[in-house]
């Protein structure tokens, strides 16, 4: 009897933590979805590894920050049928950057249409870049053929190159050699929208009802001792 005793109240107390749990991580959802909207200036110019590391997962704190860089540029691919700010839709140029001898990163330069803009910018060329940290976008835009890439992602040009890439890109805002620096119509993102799904007070109704569930779960077997006591009674 006793056995059977302990049996239950481990169970109930086994549901009630696991829906006490799921409040708790309906909450962080919420506070993380919160913290996505709060948008913190940071005037600060980084270096490229102070931010990100070759074959890692860009850490997503990172994205926006802004970065400058020496490379050169080793392979240029036409992106069409992409989105601005404005909402335009047109073909961009992205090139890889060789940063140094064992890896490269992404690079949205500007607007295929420019990309005759400076003629000197050759593969051997130095190029100083300033630029910010983007991440990778997830869904094919296009097909993929030569000299076109589907999406903004290392991962799809990963065959065409023995260097370690970087996640995500970087949206160049200048780029200098030494005859100075290239002048061309920059392109303006959108900034990168949350990953949590969803509205905050959604995510807290949730909390509650999640929450509710396991004080009924904690209740119904006194609720149940109550209504055979009654019936002894009666």
């Amino acid at each position: 009897m006793i056995f059977k005793f302990i049996g239950k109240a481990v169970a109930v107390l086994a549901i009630a933590a696991a829906f006490f749990s799921l409040g708790l991580w309906q909450l962080d959802r919420a506070n993380e979805l919160e913290e996505s909207k709060k948008i913190v200036p940071d005037s600060k110019i980084y270096q490229l590894s102070d931010l990100a590391a070759p074959a890692a997962s860009l850490d997503s704190r990172n994205v926006g920050k802004k970065v400058q860089l020496r490379g050169k540029y080793i392979l240029t691919f036409r992106a069409p049928q992409q989105t601005d700010l404005a909402e335009r839709r047109s073909d961009w140029e992205v090139a890889l950057m060789q940063v140094d001898e064992r890896s490269a990163i992404l690079v949205l330069r500007g607007y295929w249409k420019d990309r005759l803009v400076e003629p000197t910018v050759a593969m051997s060329t130095g190029v100083d870049l300033e630029a910010i940290v983007q991440p990778r976008q997830f869904e094919d835009v296009v097909a993929t053929a030569p000299g076109v890439i589907s999406r903004l992602d290392s991962s799809v040009i990963i065959s065409q190159t023995d260097l370690e890439l970087f996640d995500g890109f970087l949206l160049a805002t200048s780029e200098e050699v030494s005859d100075g620096p290239i002048l061309r119509d920059r392109i303006e993102l959108a900034p990168p929208e949350s990953k949590v799904g969803g509205y905050y007070w959604q995510h807290i109704s949730y909390v509650v009802i999640w929450w509710l569930m396991a004080v009924i779960v904690l209740y119904l077997p006194f609720y149940g001792k109550g209504r055979e006591r009654d019936k002894l009674s009666a």
